[in-house]
């Protein structure tokens, strides 16, 4: 059974490429096989995409994003620590966040905007426990 595929990251991509031939990208990268995307084994499409993506600079947004989003969470698990909830039990950080009070969602489908909300949140409530405690 052949397995179908999706386009819409490979027109996406072309999209962005002014210039650049469907035909001539299928032809490049299956070794002058075909012309035709469906006749393109996956290793070759995700090898054509890839490379599009380096060209086109999406590979670096993405990159960009997923460094902000990186840095964000890193953030929110430092408060979470020093508010004395252990990071390395993703249970326990998952049960903290999904509580409606705090964030009501599981710790990774938080955005980045979520998590700084959130990090902002914990900040506040660690402060408040040790104005509580003096």
């Amino acid at each position: 059974m052949k397995k179908e595929f999706n386009y819409t990251r490979f027109y996406t991509l072309l999209k962005k490429m002014p210039g650049a031939d469907k035909e001539t990208l299928v032809y490049q990268f299956t070794q002058n096989r075909t012309v035709h995307l469906h006749q393109m084994s996956a290793k070759e499409y995700d090898s054509m995409c890839r490379q599009m993506e380096e060209v086109t600079g999406y590979d670096e947004r993405r990159r960009r994003q997923h460094d902000i989003l990186r840095k964000a969470r890193s953030g929110v698990l430092h408060q979470l620590q020093i508010y004395g909830i252990d990071t390395t039990d993703w249970n326990r950080v998952n049960a903290f966040c999904q509580d409606p009070r705090i964030a009501g969602k599981p710790f990774r489908a938080l955005d980045v905007d979520e998590l700084n909300a959130l990090n902002a949140k914990i900040r506040i409530i660690i402060r408040k426990s040790k104005n509580e405690d003096e």
